[in-house]
């Protein structure tokens, strides 16, 4: 007898578990309903701070955790940490206003699924700026005691092993103030955490670097000064002029470089003083075997000081080697002593008494007529040269206008020339009637002393006590008497 088939009946079990399940989720949403009513979604982002799950008031409290982490670096390249917070700058909210506008534009209803949204207020987060400037103000950057100013490249001091080089600059470690309280107040604007002040370019740094080129070409500036050589010759001695000397004439600050010119000017002074003759004391011996000093006169080498000093720059700055004589307005026989050499014509304003030596040889001799000494025209002694020579002169003055054949100047107006009014020469004559200071000689002479002389050549006047002449008799025969108009 087949079996009877039992009735399947509904299991209750599964709805009554899908309704606990609805109703637990239903308590889950309805919480987070509640929960975002006060709390900002999952993914919100305010200011850079991500507030998910906070309340206006934790956000508030959160602030003054913030932290700003500056890495800064010392000298020797290594970084160091240093951090300013929020409570230090008083940071804060102006105002939960505009939070709580963004808590009550969000979807609560959504609060399962991530928002997403980021905000930025503005000018909302408020701090004290002094307190700020304060704290940066303590950063180890702006130590003392723990910063490396950069230095510039820059020319250094001269040697003789390498003359003039550039010495590259060096970075330091030294901040920027403005530039780094800019940066920071930014961060902090911002709610920034991190900041890497190098990077943020905070370091001060050198002006001018190796490769400048204004830099290069200074250099090179005063390399063709300093690579000059020039020298001078004074008859055995000699002066030479280099680098070593010239580097210290050079006035450099930063890219620029000059020759000082008061330098040139001392140098040449000092050649001026060693070597320059004129208006010095001279000894000489005369023909009369006695050496006198003679200290008046203009002859002498003498040196024109401005020119040469400009003549000599230009060279330099021109980078020009060489052997160089000096600019002078007045030069001598020699550089040796005595400087009038050995061809000059000596004048005995005593003996009255004129000689002419060339190379050291007598050449020639003669009397002459000096100065009127009665009347005060008294020829001065001293050393002087030719100025020039002229054939066929006219001598003027005040109250005299001569014609002379042979005139050979050599101090202002007086010089030699013949007197063909005179047929008597030397002895006294020149106390009662002599010439205005010139030098009166015998036409013969005149002419034969006009062939040796050149412009230059050195004249030797001096008295001699002890060589008097012998006085002649003023009405012996042929003792005239020289027209009032005679020079």
């Amino acid at each position: 007898m087949p079996k009877k088939k039992k009735k399947k009946t509904k299991s209750v079990m599964p709805q009554k578990i899908l309704l606990l399940l609805l109703l637990v989720f239903a308590v889950i949403y309805i919480g987070g309903v509640f929960y975002y009513n006060t709390h900002f979604l999952r993914g919100t982002i305010i200011d850079q701070i991500n507030v998910s799950n906070m309340t206006v008031q934790k956000l508030a409290e959160e602030i003054q955790e913030y932290s700003l982490q500056i890495t800064e670096y010392g000298s020797d390249g290594s970084s160091l940490e240093e951090s300013i917070t929020g409570k230090e700058i008083s940071l804060s909210y102006s105002s939960k206003e505009p939070l709580e506008e963004i808590l009550k534009e969000q979807n609560k209803w959504l609060w399962f699924l991530p928002a997403g949204d980021s905000y930025e207020t503005e000018e909302l987060i408020t701090y004290d700026k002094t307190a700020l400037e304060e704290q940066v103000l303590q950063l180890k950057g702006f130590q003392e005691s723990f910063f490396v100013s950069p230095t510039n490249a820059h020319i250094s001091e001269y040697t003789p092993e390498n003359g003039f080089q550039i010495i590259p600059e060096t970075e330091g470690n030294e901040l920027d103030y403005e530039l780094t309280l800019q940066t920071i107040t930014s961060a902090v604007d911002s709610l920034t955490n991190q900041i890497d002040l190098k990077q943020e370019n905070c370091y001060l740094k050198p002006q001018i670097t190796s490769d400048d080129e204004r830099l290069l070409g200074t250099l090179e500036k005063i390399q063709t000064y300093t690579g000059v050589t020039i020298t001078y010759t004074f008859g055995n001695n000699t002066e030479t002029l280099d680098g070593s000397v010239i580097s210290s004439w050079i006035t450099a600050d930063g890219l620029e470089a000059e020759l000082n010119q008061e330098k040139v000017e001392e140098y040449v002074a000092s050649l001026r003083k060693k070597y320059d003759t004129i208006f010095r004391s001279r000894t000489f011996m005369t023909s009369y075997g006695k050496e006198i000093t003679i200290d008046s006169g203009d002859y002498g080498w003498w040196m024109n000081y401005t020119q040469e000093a400009l003549e000599l720059a230009e060279m330099i700055k021109n980078g020009e080697s060489g052997e160089r004589t000096p600019v002078y307005y007045q030069t001598a026989a020699s550089y040796e002593k005595p400087d009038y050499g050995t061809t000059y014509v000596e004048i005995n304003l005593t003996a009255q008494h004129l000689f002419y030596y060339q190379d050291g040889t007598l050449i020639l001799e003669s009397d002459f007529v000096s100065g009127n000494s009665a009347r005060g025209y008294d020829t001065p002694d001293g050393v002087y040269s030719i100025t020039y020579k002229q054939r066929n002169a006219t001598l003027t003055g005040e109250n005299y206008e001569t014609p002379v054949s042979y005139w050979m100047p050599f101090n202002g107006n007086i010089g030699m020339h013949d007197a063909s009014w005179r047929n008597t020469f030397g002895g006294d004559i020149y106390k009662t009637n002599g010439s205005h200071g010139c030098i009166n000689l015998p036409v013969s002479v005149a002419q034969e002393l006009y062939g040796y002389v050149e412009k230059g050549t050195p004249v030797i006047c001096y008295y001699l006590p002890g060589t008097e002449p012998v006085t002649e008799d003023p009405a012996a025969p042929g003792a005239e008497t020289a027209p009032e108009s005679a020079e």
